[in-house]
């Protein structure tokens, strides 16, 4: 990284770190925009596209049925954008029977984004967004998992860099600000959070995302926190009744856009290219939910159309709602979520396979594991861009 790398201090400057390199100290928040035309034409549909998903958000029953799948699929997709090539299947089977899957290594830290997106939107989290909560969301993704050395919850106390795999200092692409422009930096970022703005939410919100990925407070997982973000805050200011929103997805991609944009801001202070893009995220990733929320609707109002006219019991529809949730179950996590014997477990999840909605998956006598494979199918699908309307 060397000033010639740097054609504009629009967004930040750079500064001579301890030992003599370059790295990057972005400037406070807000920079001044330039809302183009086509920027107030994106931000208007990005708007619209988030309005719908709100309103579908507000008149579910259960927005859980919805939650679940949706938070599992961001973690596996945000954790991808890092290079974990864990997927939903290998995070379900995960999560019903731990000691059985074969990856827990690589897919932990997958779990580990469900528990602490989970922590972060309940209603009883104490910690508001702050610097102390962002810590929080790191120790969780973290703990346990590849790079669970590099400090869980701790904000770095040494430098570190952006660049290709096995890289030096030398040979970084990105420089973050040195340890004592970071901590400035955070303390700023977090005015920042609670300062009322002009700005529209969701340009504030990109900024915001950028902000932090600039900042890069920790040695790893910084994209993953970044991400979580992005959720939490949409969530925070009512832009959504419910945590349905995740960008990941377009994120993962357009990945080299992804990361060519955050560092087009820093070297070049293109602002307006990063936003522009983030809101393209918004109104697409809306428009995906809405369209995966009606599908997933759809197969859960089947099921149970399904069922009731086989005249199931109350728990058989309980269990299909638990699937809709998180769709793979154990004999002995479905006598627990039921609260009933293990016998009358295996009988609930027996007639769940004979209707078609579940399937053993281990082939093994004990210890088996069941998935619901269409709404599987359903949450981790690409949609056409013709069905996003």
């Amino acid at each position: 990284m060397e000033p010639s790398d740097s054609t504009s201090d629009r967004s930040g400057r750079l500064r001579r770190g301890p030992a003599g390199y370059w790295a990057f100290v972005p400037n406070p928040l807000p920079p001044a925009l330039d809302l183009t035309g086509r920027l107030v034409s994106r931000l208007a549909l990005a708007e619209r596209s988030l309005g719908r998903l709100a309103g579908v958000s507000a008149t579910l029953p259960n927005p859980y049925l919805l939650i679940g799948p949706f938070v599992r699929r961001e973690a596996v997709l945000s954790s991808r954008i890092e290079g974990t090539m864990a997927s939903l299947s290998d995070l379900l089977f995960f999560e019903a029977a731990p000691n059985l899957q074969p990856r827990a290594s690589d897919v932990r830290g997958v779990a580990n984004y469900v528990q602490a997106m989970d922590w972060a939107l309940s209603p009883s989290r104490a910690l508001p967004i702050s610097l102390r909560l962002i810590r929080e969301l790191h120790r969780r993704l973290m703990t346990g998992v590849r790079g669970s050395h590099l400090t869980p919850g701790q904000f770095r106390t040494s430098q570190n860099w952006i660049g290709a795999p096995g890289c030096t200092l030398d040979q970084a692409k990105f420089i973050p600000p040195p340890v004592q422009e970071m901590l400035e930096s955070l303390d700023v970022f977090e005015k920042y959070l609670h300062a009322p703005s002009e700005l529209p939410s969701l340009v504030r919100l990109a900024i915001v995302h950028y902000q932090f990925e600039a900042i890069h407070p920790f040695l790893d997982g910084n994209g993953r926190v970044g991400r979580l973000l992005i959720t939490l805050l949409l969530c925070e200011e009512e832009l959504l009744p419910s945590p349905l929103l995740y960008l990941s997805a377009f994120f993962e991609r357009r990945r080299q856009e992804y990361y060519g944009l955050l560092l087009d801001v820093s070297q070049r202070g293109q602002w307006e290219a990063w936003i522009d893009y983030f809101l393209e995220g918004v109104a697409e990733q809306s428009l995906d939910a809405v369209e995966r929320s009606r599908r997933l609707r759809a197969l859960h109002a089947e099921y149970h159309g399904r069922l009731q006219k086989a005249r199931a019991s109350a728990l058989l529809l309980k269990l299909v709602d638990a699937l809709c949730a998180s769709p793979a179950v154990t004999i002995g996590g479905a006598s627990k979520m039921l609260k009933v014997t293990h016998r009358a477990a295996t009988l609930n999840i027996g007639k769940l396979v004979e209707a078609g909605i579940l399937e053993e998956v281990t082939g093994k006598p004990r210890n088996r594991v069941f998935v619901a494979r269409d709404i599987i199918r359903t949450v981790e699908e690409d949609l056409p861009p013709s069905s996003l309307t």
